[in-house]
């Protein structure tokens, strides 16, 4: 009966990871860490932002700067 056991165990183990990966469940091991890779995620967001505003500002600029150079060439 041991070898039974063995088996199923080994059969289920193989249909609970068939199954977590088809509908793409997330295991105790990968939401450990969940929080921390949510605050990093927030960090990259802020930094993204802060590159949108500063190419915002440098686009503006610089269309200004296309503005006034085509206002010299007429």
């Amino acid at each position: 009966m041991a070898g039974m056991n063995s088996y199923m165990d080994t059969y289920l183990d193989r249909r609970m990871k068939y199954l977590i990966q088809e509908w793409d469940l997330a295991t105790r091991n990968e939401l450990h860490d969940f929080e921390t890779r949510i605050h990093a995620i927030e960090e990259d967001t802020k930094e993204i932002a802060g590159f949108e505003d500063a190419a915002g500002a440098k686009l503006d600029e610089l269309e200004r700067r296309l503005t006034a150079l085509k206002g010299v060439s007429r």
